[in-house]
């Protein structure tokens, strides 16, 4: 598993931050062994702090996240109650904030740690969106020592530590992977119609032009928030430029005005003539649930849309949605990670440690993870916890090629990634392709150095 790292020399302005995309929720939303096989018996010791004994006796904590629907909220809760089971004295606060797909979020974190009132610790996703924004701007304590004690180093994989290292001192704790490159399918539509999920380009053009000719709908979008759009646009540039060259993108040494990306964006424009007419009234739940429904017969989103599936909606993988890659991309994992980490100038610095000691345990992770529809981070946790999806993502997991996901901010500066969002949303309407390659080309040369 090898994923690229990206040298980023601008330090970015936070306010930029708040237009970054991100999977979440929105306040409108409807809704033991190891990965080898081998047992974890310190799980429950590590969810304590060393030697299972707590270092904060008494006190509060507040828990800032955009986690308020789907299988995300269930999630987080499960993950509090661990928490306050092995810390009875310290009180929480669920500050999760809804809307916006976690933008709301985030203007009230900006607003926040600019006014010197940081919460005790806040969700957002490792690489360029930890590294080039509150590391970079100086308001986060590393917490190196923390992996130190806690024997850490190699219970999470190199490739995702080094997401979360900023100059050789690691900022936060992963406390799942989600894969962002995933088709989902309406098992029933596909059976009827005698379709088999398609793995290619080719292949999905096949199957969408056979759905559209049977008068259902080929693919659901939910463009209302506009990542949804941009999370599309990612897996067809992986799908058309693979690995090398969609990391190429953020190194500068592929340029958004090349043949290929151009032809890439020609594969985008084809995909949207397959999607619902009213996708711009639509958020990513309605989208999925069009597919729940039989309204449509494919999705593309990350797999919080499993955890959407299997925890609020109670569908059977593989029985009622089957999932494979998005086209052209089997083999390849685009990673988004949920990380935690310690602000400065907390009130309870210690205490915020013993949550992110429960975070990156076994226990906490195969607490939250089976109804977040993600995996676990950490490579020694309960395989046996998780659903048929979570079982083929976690053997996934171990053998793809990683890359990281632009529309979760991983991938490029918030810069490049607020003016992408605006010009592939612009694009959704129009159709210009010149136009998107030139406003693409422009943003890159502004914000990728």
């Amino acid at each position: 598993m090898k994923i690229k790292k990206f040298t980023l020399l601008t330090i970015l302005s936070i306010i930029l931050a708040l237009f970054m995309v991100a999977c979440g929720s929105d306040e409108e939303e409807t809704t033991g062994d190891d990965q080898n096989g081998n047992g974890d018996s310190n799980g429950q010791e590590e969810a304590a702090g060393d030697n299972g004994e707590a270092t904060a006796e008494e006190g509060s904590l507040e828990i800032f996240s955009w986690w308020t629907g789907a299988g995300e909220e269930a999630g987080l809760l499960a993950l509090i109650d661990l928490f306050e089971e092995k810390h009875p004295n310290i009180e929480v606060v669920n500050a999760a904030v809804a809307g916006g797909a976690g933008t709301n979020a985030q203007a009230v974190l900006a607003s926040r740690m600019q006014g010197n009132d940081p919460p005790g610790t806040f969700q957002i996703h490792g690489g360029a969106a930890l590294n080039t924004g509150w590391v970079a701007a100086g308001r986060m304590e590393p917490i190196t020592d923390l992996y130190d004690s806690e024997g850490w180093h190699d219970k999470f994989p190199q490739d995702l530590i080094d997401m979360v290292t900023s100059d050789e001192e690691i900022y936060s704790v992963p406390v799942n992977i989600h894969r962002s490159n995933v088709l989902f399918y309406n098992v029933e539509i596909f059976e009827e119609h005698g379709l088999e999920a398609p793995t290619t380009f080719d292949e999905f053009y096949e199957v969408a032009d056979a759905l559209q000719a049977a008068g259902v709908t080929p693919l659901a979008l939910g463009d209302r928030e506009s990542w949804t759009a941009l999370h599309l646009f990612e897996t067809i540039l992986l799908g058309s430029l693979g690995a090398d060259g969609y990391n190429a993108l953020w190194t500068r040494d592929l340029d958004f005005d090349s043949p290929e990306v151009v032809e890439a964006i020609e594969h985008f424009h084809k995909f949207l003539t397959y999607v619902n007419d009213d996708h711009a009234a639509r958020n990513w739940q309605d989208a999925a649930q069009m597919v729940a429904q039989g309204n449509a017969a494919m999705n593309i989103m990350g797999d919080w849309a499993a955890g959407y599936f299997a925890t609020d909606l109670e569908l059977e993988p593989n029985v009622d949605f089957g999932f494979v890659p998005t086209p052209n991309t089997t083999g390849k994992f685009m990673v988004v990670t949920d990380n935690f980490g310690l602000p400065k100038d907390v009130e309870n610095p210690e205490i915020v440690k013993d949550f992110l000691r429960v975070l990156g345990s076994v226990e906490g992770q195969d607490v939250f993870n089976p109804l977040k529809g993600s995996i676990p981070a950490r490579v020694d946790a309960d395989v046996s916890k998780y659903n048929a999806y979570g079982q083929q993502t976690i053997e996934d997991f171990r053998e793809a090629v990683l890359t990281p996901s632009l529309a979760h901010n991983s991938a490029a500066p918030a810069g490049f990634v607020s003016q992408a969002d605006q010009a592939v949303n612009i694009f959704v309407a129009s159709g210009n392709v010149d136009q998107l390659v030139q406003a693409l080309q422009t943003a890159a040369e502004q914000n990728i150095q």
